[in-house]
């Protein structure tokens, strides 16, 4: 087994544990204060005695009564019952899905969404949130991805904290849009990464925020097919091992961090790597964004974004500021369009249809170049897309996006908005 392996295997059994401690801690006191206290979203009540053990009850009745059709009863059995319950400390929902791409072939996915509150006294804090996304293919791709936004002390500091773990097939076309651009570049090979990275925020004002964090990143491309193709390789040939501190300051008016409808967040994150930290690369990363979200007629939102990632110095191959995946840009294959600077703008329309069940439209541009004023229209990448969407918590979606790009397309199985 090699040492990636003992690292994901270890990372599932410390997170499970922790998992475990963090909903026993959170569970165990609300547990104890539920008769007395009052909470945000109460539960819905449930009958002393089920009417499936009644022999009066008629059993066509209660079936009419208690079922909503089998999609419905399927997502409330798998805990997306769009509620949220304060009694189970963590409320979590499980929402499998099989997928196919060409990289790793037919697998199967997990998404795992839990909400919970630090403090029940507390009502200002929106619900903290925990989302494990987990996959696993018949050609041995293998991940599981952490993201928890946690916020206490009445919205006053927040707790970021993401973590990955990914064995999976990758592609590589070199750097710059004039490799990326051919087709017969494609270089194929696995990638295996790890990375972890926590960041704390404090309130400063009514809507500002500081924050500072630190990220660590291992990445190894094994098995490169370089065939005959004439673009450098030689990136490819180096474990890339990075570690840096973060520091962001925003103005954030949404009403929601994770599915807003009103509100606007501007935003820059500085990422400071050394190799005097225990990385193997000095480099500078910038990231600056700006969106916002406007309510159209009752329940629809219209929501656009302007988003940047700037990188100086000498930067890793994976570290390159990408173009594609499911937020960046969906409809391109994530890595193909790589290098130092990278600018997008995206606009969605999202609508609401009936109960938790909902569309999204958009359409957006991106460019990547080696230095920003090489940044240009003529190597535009446009991308345009649909999705569907179900609210499978309060505030939390799921999300099926099918998108085109310039000669590409992907579909994409998430939680959360893309931005």
């Amino acid at each position: 087994m090699n040492k990636l392996n003992q690292v994901f295997i270890s990372f599932l059994a410390i997170n499970c544990i922790s998992l475990g401690a963090i909903n026993q801690t959170i569970a165990a006191p609300v547990i104890e204060a539920n008769e007395a206290s009052e909470t945000v979203l109460q539960p819905t009540a449930q009958p002393a005695e089920s009417p499936i053990f009644n022999d009066a009850v008629d059993h066509a009745e209660v079936e009419s009564v208690e079922s909503q059709g089998w999609f419905e009863d399927l997502l409330s059995n798998l805990g997306a019952d769009g509620e949220f319950n304060p009694d189970d400390g963590i409320d979590f929902s499980y929402l499998p899905g099989p997928f196919y791409n060409p990289e790793m072939s037919l697998g199967i996915g997990v998404s795992i969404v839990g909400l919970y509150q630090v403090d029940r006294e507390d009502k200002v804090s929106q619900l903290s949130s925990l989302v494990i996304n987990g996959l696993a293919s018949i050609n041995g791709a293998l991940g599981v991805g952490i993201e928890n936004k946690s916020f206490f002390n009445e919205d006053n500091q927040r707790l970021y904290f993401n973590a990955n773990v990914y064995d999976v097939p990758d592609v590589y076309y070199g750097v710059g849009y004039e490799f990326n651009n051919e087709d017969l570049n494609r270089i194929e090979f696995n990638s295996q990464t790890f990375q972890i990275n926590p960041m704390i925020l404090q309130r400063i004002a009514a809507h500002s925020f500081i924050g500072a964090g630190f990220d660590y990143t291992y990445a190894k491309a094994d098995g490169v097919d370089v065939a005959t193709i004439d673009i450098d390789v030689d990136p490819l040939n180096e474990v890339s091992r990075n570690s840096g501190f973060n520091f962001l300051i925003n103005y954030d008016t949404r009403d929601h961090v994770t599915n807003p409808q009103t509100g606007s967040i501007s935003q820059l994150e500085v990422g400071v790597y050394r190799e005097s930290f225990g990385g193997n690369h000095d480099f500078e990363v910038y990231n600056v964004l700006h969106s916002a979200y406007h309510p159209i007629l009752e329940d629809d939102t219209l929501a656009w974004q302007v988003r940047g990632r700037f990188s100086y110095g000498d930067v890793p191959w994976d570290h390159l500021s990408k173009i594609g995946g499911g937020n960046a840009l969906r409809g391109y294959t994530t890595g193909r369009y790589r290098d130092k600077q990278m600018l997008l703008a995206q606009v969605e329309y999202r609508q609401h249809l009936t109960g938790r069940h909902g569309l999204v439209y958009w359409l957006g541009a991106g460019t990547i170049a080696d230095s920003i004023d090489e940044l240009s229209f003529d190597h535009l990448l446009p991308n345009v897309g649909v999705g569907y969407r179900l609210e499978v918590k309060p505030k939390v979606n799921l999300r099926l996006d099918l998108a085109y790009g310039k000669g590409d397309s992907g579909f994409y199985f998430n939680v959360n908005e893309a931005f």
